[in-house]
């Protein structure tokens, strides 16, 4: 089987750090014997920043929840502490203004505005895209802030051609505090199809922070099941149909992001979400290569009030397709398609008509990569999107649509040094809203409502050698017309003004033998109308953060035994001026600040394979205990008056987790 092996030379690892730091993917198409060689497609020009994460980054630090996912992604951050409160930030931006995907089916809408709406398993990927910043046209509706792709794993990705089956036990335990087992079986049917099947169970105990305190409501049991069949189709197709569901429950407080308090206490909470993919492709020649992605979605919360209003449950539906084809002429490749999904939400209390909103997104698109000389790659494309939003039960709607550019080139001075510039726009109409939002009371949308615009430019500079990799990227993203909801008796949707976010990026990477160290650096700044975004009173939209500095360090120590350590470090963030929004809407007289404290986190590992069946692994993360609440969380408001126990939950303290997998 395709275990991992530390080849001696330049390692696997080593080439995901390449990739990871020049931001460069590249992907070979799956074309006709003839054809295989002539045809490939760049993903992402004028982009220095984007990131790809493999399944043996995630096995060696033993990644349980998103925070694990993107822990050495530093254009990524997760707050939430807990895996059901945790959201994903791209440079400051939550993941609402994201193109989130999960083998092409996009995670849309929140089922509560407490709680995250990502949800993936470690164990099931194959890999993780990141792209920070809007950019192509292939990146999707509504990639405003940025793309993530969740890839899950698949027969061939397992088992060498010459195997017909295969299985894998995993069992992991953690010191802070539960554990999880993962069974998975593969096979081929024949010499063309293959199947893969796998079940994960997780079971915890409340965490404890740094200085021994329990954390209420951290103690969820989590199932998911996931099944795959993908195949040939004679020589020149392939089919996938996959499916997952995904069980969470337990006793979480009303406001899961928060902790524990007397109006914020324990209630029975449960999150279910189930996703059917089909995928298809067509590789004839240099001019048909057809990518078919059709998907369904299913997500509900329920949640049991039973001291108040009793059982309330929300619920998203999701259906739609993308169609694309590559092409290649001469030296331009050309990446086109549509693309279409229908949103559907319910919420309320079983049994009572509650309240509902449809929504529809629809949209074309054209990337075309120029290899205009050898130094000189340039990449322009455009895409339409339109919008529809019925809000069924209050009677209203709202309609945009808007075209997005973009172009960048990649220019190779010479074997070592490459510029990136990239310009982009984007467009991201009213999308259907929150579940639980929608229920609490009247909804209404600004007549004068405008779709939300931006504009991101990046310049990017690279250096790479043998032993060297070093990228500086600076970025700026303008999202003019931003939507926020208005909350009182009931919901107001309306334009608020600008949110800017720029920054800067610093990654260097050296190799040397056996080791392998990267470091990096990122500042960014986010500010709506000026004023600094902290995540309170901007849910949904965005929150500041200190700038952060990382160390990741792997050390090969032999054939069978490699080793890692991972530190990060950010910065105090004081005197955040907040509650402008509250002034805003008449819920505060005036603003106030608040601190957010700085931070350092230690996580180590080590792993021994000692055959191609057995792998050992020992990780343990917090290595020295850090209490801290993690700056994409909520800030700390407790010392401001009328406003104790708004708060982000405080991160676990030290995990020991031990980890045994046997393949067979």
């Amino acid at each position: 089987m395709k275990a991992h092996q530390f080849n001696k030379g330049i390692k696997p690892l080593s080439l995901a750090i390449l990739f990871a730091l020049s931001g460069q993917h590249v992907i070979a198409e799956e074309n006709s014997s003839e054809n295989k060689d002539e045809f490939e497609t760049i993903v992402v020009v004028g982009k220095t920043t984007n990131t790809v994460i493999t399944p043996d980054e995630l096995e060696k630090y033993q990644a349980n929840d998103l925070a694990d996912i993107f822990r050495l992604v530093p254009s990524v951050s997760v707050g939430g502490s807990l895996g059901i409160a945790q959201k994903v930030y791209i440079r400051g931006m939550e993941d609402t203004l994201l193109n989130v995907t999960v083998d092409g089916a996009p995670q849309t809408s929140t089922l509560f505005h407490h709680i995250g709406r990502l949800s993936i398993d470690p164990d099931l990927l194959k890999e993780v895209e990141v792209q920070a910043g809007a950019g192509e046209a292939t990146a999707g509706a509504g990639a405003i802030g940025g793309a993530i792709r969740f890839k899950t794993k698949d027969v061939n990705d397992i088992l060498d051609d010459d195997q017909r089956f295969g299985g894998s036990l995993k069992a992991g335990y953690f010191s802070n505090a539960g554990y999880k087992v993962n069974a998975t079986l593969y096979g081929r049917i024949n010499d063309d199809w293959g199947i893969l099947a796998s079940y994960v169970h997780t079971d915890r105990d409340n965490m404890e922070d740094g200085d021994g305190n329990e954390i209420s409501g951290t103690d969820p049991e989590q199932k998911l099941a996931f099944i795959k069949l993908s195949g040939n189709i004679g020589d020149d197709q392939t089919l996938s149909l996959s499916y997952e569901s995904r069980d969470e429950d337990g006793e979480f407080v009303q406001r899961p992001n928060w902790p524990e308090s007397s109006w914020n206490p324990l209630y029975p909470l449960s999150v279910k979400r189930d996703t059917l993919v089909f995928n298809h492709t067509l590789s004839l020649n240099t001019l048909i290569n057809l990518e078919t992605s059709i998907y369904s979605t299913e997500a509900t919360v329920e949640q049991n009030i039973y001291d108040k209003w009793g059982i309330y449950k929300g619920e998203v539906k999701s259906f739609g397709f993308d169609i694309r084809n590559s092409s290649s002429l001469g030296d331009h490749n050309l990446t086109y398609g549509i693309e279409y999904r229908k949103d559907e939400v319910n919420a309320g209390a079983p049994g009572d008509s509650g309240a509902k909103e449809k929504g529809t997104v629809s949209g074309v698109y054209l990337q075309d990569h120029w290899q205009a000389t050898d130094e000189l790659l340039v990449s322009f494309g455009v895409r339409y999107d339109e919008y529809e939003l019925d809000l069924v039960t209050y009677d209203g709607e709202a309609d945009s649509d808007g075209i997005s550019p973009n172009v960048g080139i990649q220019y190779d001075f010479n074997d070592n040094w490459k510029l990136n510039l990239g310009y982009a726009q984007a467009m991201r109409g009213k999308e259907v809203g929150d579940t639980f939002t929608i229920e609490a009371g009247d909804v209404s949308v600004d007549p004068k409502l405008k779709a939300e615009e931006v504009e991101n430019t990046e310049i990017g500079l690279t250096y790479h050698d043998e032993n060297w990799n070093i990228v500086a990227s600076v970025y700026q993203s303008d999202i003019d017309n931003v939507i926020l909801d208005q909350l009182g008796k009931g919901t107001y949707y309306e334009n608020v003004g600008q949110l800017e976010t720029d920054g800067f990026e610093l990654k260097v990477g050296y190799w040397f033998d056996d080791v392998q160290i990267v470091a990096n650096y990122s500042n960014n700044d986010a500010e709506l109308n000026g004023n600094k975004v902290e995540g309170y009173e901007y849910i949904g939209l965005a929150n500041v953060r200190g700038d952060t500095w990382g160390l990741n360090v792997n050390y090969i120590f032999s054939d069978t035994i490699e080793m890692g350590w991972n530190f990060a470090y950010v910065e105090d963030l004081n005197n955040i001026e907040v509650f402008h929004r509250l002034v805003d809407i008449g819920w505060a007289p005036t603003t106030t600040t608040i601190d957010k404290d700085g931070y350092s986190v230690h996580d180590i590992y080590v792993q021994w394979q000692p055959n191609e069946t057995l792998t050992l692994n020992v990780s343990v993360q917090n290595l020295l205990d850090e209490t801290y609440i993690d700056h994409s969380s909520v800030g700390d408001y407790n010392n401001i008056p009328g406003f104790v126990g708004v708060s982000g939950i405080n991160e676990a303290g030290r995990d020991i987790r031990l980890a045994v997998s046997y393949n067979f």
